[in-house]
């Protein structure tokens, strides 16, 4: 590992004040009675903390199955936090990416100067999504009348090929090697080092504990299993194709929950505990709708910006939509293991589409506040053959 030299700091810097997320429920789990704003709102006030809601100026969130939610679902949320009308809100569809667009909307929102303090992150309720009724207004003339799945469409298939994305990630399967083994392994550690993070407190900080609407307190990340065994998945069968390479272990699963963080510029931080500071970010496409290189891609272009060296970096944070996308992604940039998700990721803690990538933010400020990290990255990849991509540095 490089040393990193000492943090240079401006008083033009965007810095976090606030970071907070809910436990991720499963899927039609403890978390299914509520909606997306509900969520939303939950993560925003835990973010806030401290910090007048009335000093809030925008409000960003991802959201990616917003039908049936209402009007705004952002608004819906930030009002519901506290929030006052006057802050403006916007609600940003960039699929898996959507979370992570949404903090590096809100901080060239901040160094353009035309707000003060704006609160980013992402939601999404991937139980509530709805069955859509095409042809509805016109009517079917003849033959039978099929729903089709919000969340199967708008989320997890690929528009421009009609497949979904674990069809997309076998379709490249070969152009980006991983065994078996290592997948197996990969996955398996996820859930391990998961639930480890949970018994050692290490998300403690960071979680919001959540009581639903039917009472019930939801205070961990639902879909861990500590006990997980290489026996137990080494004989599942393909999730996404017949003589595919992909069972349901090396993917992410299906899940709600909401992140946020609260931004402001270090002039006006204002005295508030400084949790860490934007630095560059990249954002990619391309040259193909294949997802398994996206996270490099972004994370090298950001390091370029930054003039950082991917050694120097002690905490990166690749979504684990599915093992061969944080493998590859690690593998390209030369990330040693032990920095790669140490705490878990996505296949253990579960992919809220919209949200998944404050939830990356949001974990790697606390770990860089209280002291576990100096420079990190997170990044994702997401539908269309994108690549998102964020630096922290404390």
């Amino acid at each position: 590992m490089t040393p990193c030299e000492a943090p240079v700091t401006s008083a033009h810097d965007i810095v976090i004040i606030g970071a907070a997320r809910t436990p991720t429920g499963r899927f039609q789990g403890g978390l299914a009675h509520m909606s997306a704003p509900q969520l939303g709102a939950h993560a925003i006030a835990a973010a806030l903390g401290d910090i007048p809601p009335e000093a809030v100026d925008a409000v960003i969130f991802g959201q990616v199955l917003q039908a049936g939610v209402g009007q705004n679902p952002t608004k819906q949320a930030a009002l519901a936090a506290g929030l006052p009308q006057r802050a403006h809100t916007s609600t940003v569809n960039k699929v898996c990416l959507s979370g992570l667009t949404a903090i590096i909307d809100a901080a060239r929102l901040l160094r353009a100067g035309e707000a003060d303090i704006v609160v980013a992150g992402g939601m999404e309720s991937m139980s509530n999504a709805p069955h859509l009724l095409p042809h509805s207004r016109t009517g079917q003339r003849y033959g039978a009348w099929t729903a089709r799945d919000h969340m199967e469409s708008d989320g997890l298939t690929c528009a421009k090929l009609g497949i979904s994305m674990g069809e997309l990630t076998e379709s490249h399967a070969d152009r980006f090697p991983v065994t078996a083994a290592e997948r197996n392994e990969f996955a398996v550690a996820s859930h391990r080092r998961a639930a480890a993070a949970w018994e050692a407190g290490v998300f403690d900080a960071e979680v919001a504990p959540i009581t639903t609407s039917r009472g019930e307190t939801i205070t961990r990340d639902e879909g861990i299993r500590p006990h997980l065994t290489l026996a137990d998945i080494k004989g599942l069968s393909p999730a996404f194709v017949a003589d595919g390479q992909l069972t349901v272990a090396h993917a992410s699963q299906i899940s709600d929950g909401a992140s946020a963080v609260v931004l402001t510029t270090r002039a006006r931080a204002a005295g508030w505990p400084i949790l860490a500071t934007l630095r560059a970010v990249g954002q990619v496409a391309g040259p193909d709708s294949s997802l398994q290189a996206q996270p490099a891609h972004a994370i090298a272009q950001a390091l370029g910006r930054q003039g950082w060296e991917a050694d120097s970096l002690d905490l990166v944070e690749i979504n684990e939509a599915f093992a061969d996308v944080a493998l590859h992604s690690a593998r390209d940039l030369g990330i040693r293991e032990e920095v790669l998700n140490p705490h878990g990721g996505a296949i253990a803690l579960g992919h809220p589409i919209g949200a998944s990538g404050a939830r990356l933010a949001v974990h790697a400020a606390h770990q860089i506040a209280a002291g576990h990290a100096r420079r990190a990255a997170v990044g994702l990849c997401g539908g269309g053959g994108q690549g998102e991509a964020l630096l922290l540095e404390t």
